[in-house]
């Protein structure tokens, strides 16, 4: 009994994938852009730029911005490099 569950949900679990993935193709041969916005180059800038003055945490100057402070880290690495 448990197996035939079993069997029925793996096949249900692959059903949802392959309509999640043609949903995506679809998307994507339509032209749509997938995934989290980028960030703006003039904010990226400013944000280099905030970084370079050193007066500031990463936190206070994310705020700032209205960007996460992962936004911030990733510019710094990138300066830094």
């Amino acid at each position: 009994m448990f197996q035939m569950l079993g069997v029925f949900s793996e096949f249900e679990r692959s059903m949802i994938r392959e309509r999640v993935n043609a949903g995506l193709a679809r998307a994507k041969a339509q032209g749509k852009t997938l995934g989290r916005p980028k960030t703006a180059i003039d904010t990226e800038q400013a944000i280099i730029e905030a970084l370079a003055k050193g007066d500031k945490g990463m936190q206070k100057i994310a705020k700032e911005f209205g960007v996460g402070t992962s936004v911030v880290q990733r510019l710094a690495k990138a300066q830094a490099a």
